[in-house]
């Protein structure tokens, strides 16, 4: 789909609740801007359906950021006829925090429609941000060769998966995630949390990476703290994190050059 010259359109849709979208904003850009092809648009939210209409790429880094049916099925649509979406974080989010006086537990309700299934996961809980250990699942696959098992300080996503995943990067979780509805893991069966994996759907591809969060001093306050004193970068600083990320966003990028400037063609 590149335009004339080779050029590559992108949307990034950045924006949400609970994370500092500022510092991920510019370390995304930052790796856009190392692919001279690629022209990106920057959104907060969905309400950028005619930029989708004649992106080549998207990638997103939202918190409880909710497309409503059109946007859902705009998505939809993207990823069918081809398009390629590096999706980050808390993309697969739906969160409702906790009412006013009552318990402080957040639901996800799930509100994603079909999309759930074209991403591949919905979030559901995370235990309290600590540092836990990355595997690599398929070790020979290229977003991955080469990365031992590494650390990160993140949030450990717990989620509602969907459809077949190819998943090359996991970690092992059954405990609780207390403050959310469906926080209690023990009872499931499968240890295994995906932390990276590929979903296919129709002609397109989404690459899911569940790590990325980073939070200021400011970003909760809406949940009464109005200071948290603070800057929590996460996984920004993580040499392994960066390595896989930038890979990431090579991949569908390359998805959209022309097949004669495609590595190895």
């Amino acid at each position: 789909m590149a335009g004339p010259a080779g050029r590559l359109d992108a949307v990034l849709v950045c924006g949400g609740r609970w994370h500092d979208f500022d510092h991920a904003r510019l370390r995304l850009l930052e790796l856009l801007a190392d692919h001279p092809r690629v022209r990106t648009r920057v959104y907060e939210d969905y309400d950028c359906l005619p930029a989708l209409e004649a992106a080549d790429l998207l990638v997103t880094y939202t918190c409880d950021v909710r497309p409503d049916a059109g946007q859902q099925k705009a998505l939809t649509h993207f990823v069918e006829r081809g398009g390629r979406w590096l999706a980050l974080h808390g993309t697969n989010s739906v969160i409702e925090p906790p009412a006013p006086g009552g318990p402080r537990v957040f639901t996800t309700p799930r509100l994603l429609g079909e999309l759930a299934g074209v991403l591949g996961s919905q979030f559901l809980a995370h235990p309290p941000i600590e540092p836990y250990e990355v595997r690599v699942t398929r070790p020979e696959h290229p977003l991955v060769a080469g990365i031992e098992p590494f650390t990160v300080s993140d949030e450990l996503y717990v989620s509602e998966l969907h459809g077949e995943l190819e998943v090359l990067l996991h970690t092992d979780y059954t405990g609780p995630c207390r403050g959310f509805a469906e926080g209690d893991t023990a009872a499931l069966d499968d240890a295994s949390r995906p932390v990276l994996y590929l979903k296919r759907h129709g002609l397109g591809e989404v690459c899911y990476f569940t790590l990325g969060h980073c939070r200021g001093r400011y970003d909760v306050q809406d949940l009464g703290v109005d200071d948290t004193g603070r800057v929590d970068r996460g996984p920004w600083g993580t040499p392994e994190f960066l390595t896989v990320l930038g890979r990431c966003l090579e991949r569908v990028v390359d998805a959209g050059r022309p097949v004669m400037d495609r590595p190895g063609a």
